[in-house]
């Protein structure tokens, strides 16, 4: 007897011949053999494979469809499936009010092809999922390693500042009990500005080398070894393209800053800074230990100095392997690095820059978990029967998540 019944009649002839294409084993899992097609209350579990990715969400006869669409972009080498467990998570627990969209149109080796290249990508694909649920109003990224950096500069692609004419007519569609505080949220909004038309939610990146991955243990797995990590830096772009350059901030030979330098401020063109103060919220899970692809303080955007000691790293009994969190605390912008180099430099630039927007802080341990020498990808879940030690972390995410 089988698992489930294949519903195919719900699915196009393009979508089934995508899905035949990763093979036998994996098309009967997005078929739904493998996992609940419920969401736990009844409403259905719709998922509906797309150019650039896969969409998301729950339905039921009585349900709305979700105003709210949260993109998911994946890491160095990765795809879509590095998300899945989430995804389903998010809708379970939502159910019809979120539809979440896992990014593809950056995976495997198409993430060695630059930051920019990859953001312009995902903000192009952004708006043909925008174009085909013309019922979103909200938007919200989760982003992994890499996928923080690529969801970085396609906010600042998709940003748009909101017009005083537009806050206005916002307002306007108040009763005038309502008119005062509308007004001022309008104002707000109006320093915000929108995303492709939607409202800005939550940004989330989980292990992102915000600031590089050029520097002492930027790299863990090359031990924090001067040597190591110079011919680390002078070799990235052999391995990963572009990407090494712009990780490694050896990318500068235009004349130009160094393009993670650039993301740390409103350019002409681009206004990232703009792009992220746009969100309600703005959230870095790190790993503390254990991490060998992005150190501590590049994933939570901190000094040296300023990482929590260790014994204030204490697990939480709901989310065990949550240690620390920081509610939206600036760094103090104005303090100085001790060390002159350009490397530290370059990393105190970015953290100021960064710092002109707070940030929630969620320090990560999976100091003892079996799991914990893959905790670059377990922190994320990437596979469930192999990450499954991450899944409070997911939880804690959604459990937090602003709608």
């Amino acid at each position: 007897m089988p698992c489930c019944k294949l519903d195919f009649g719900s699915r196009s002839g393009r979508q089934r011949k995508l899905a035949s294409r990763k093979g036998p084993i994996d098309f009967v899992h997005r078929m739904g053999c493998f996992r609940d097609p419920t969401t736990g209350d009844g409403q259905r579990m719709e998922i509906e494979s797309v150019q650039g990715g896969e969409d998301m969400w729950a339905s039921s006869a009585q349900a709305k469809f979700p105003d709210h669409l949260v993109v998911m972009v994946n890491g160095i080498v990765g795809s879509a499936e590095d998300w899945r467990y989430a995804a389903e998570q998010f809708v379970k627990k939502f159910s019809d009010q979120v539809i979440v969209h896992r990014s593809e149109c950056n995976s495997s080796r198409l993430t060695f092809d630059g930051v920019d290249l990859m953001g312009e990508r995902l903000a192009e694909e952004v708006l043909s999922v925008i174009r085909r649920r013309p019922g979103v109003r909200k938007i919200s990224f989760v982003a992994h390693s890499l996928g923080g950096l690529i969801a970085r500069y396609a906010v600042g692609k998709l940003y748009v500042p909101v017009s005083n004419k537009e806050a206005l007519v916002v307002a306007g569609n108040h009763s005038s009990e309502e008119y005062s505080s509308s007004s001022t949220q309008c104002l707000e909004r109006h320093q915000e500005g929108r995303l492709a038309g939607l409202e800005p939610m939550n940004f989330i990146t989980v292990a992102t080398p915000h600031l590089g991955s050029k520097g002492h243990k930027q790299l863990p797995f090359l031990c924090g070894l001067p040597f190591l990590e110079r011919r680390a830096s002078e070799a990235a772009h052999w391995i990963v393209g572009r990407t090494g350059k712009h990780l490694f901030l050896t990318d500068g030979d235009d004349g130009k800053q160094p393009l993670l330098l650039r993301m740390v401020k409103d350019c002409d063109d681009i206004k990232f800074i703009s792009a992220l103060r746009s969100f309600k919220r703005r959230v870095v899970y790190a790993n503390a230990n254990f991490d060998h692809m992005v150190g501590w303080r590049t994933s939570s955007i901190r000094r040296q100095s300023e990482l929590p000691k260790q014994h204030l790293l204490a697990n939480d009994e709901k989310y065990p392997h949550i240690v620390h969190i920081e509610r939206e605390i600036s760094a103090n912008t104005n303090r100085a690095s001790r060390v002159d180099s350009q490397a530290v430099d370059m990393e105190e630039e970015m953290i100021r820059g960064l710092n002109q927007v707070q940030w929630e802080r969620v320090d990560v341990s999976f100091l003892k978990s079996r799991q914990r020498y893959i905790a670059h990808s377990t922190i994320q879940v990437k596979t469930y029967w192999i990450n499954s030690d991450g899944k409070d972390v997911i939880f804690h995410m959604i459990d937090n998540f602003f709608l």
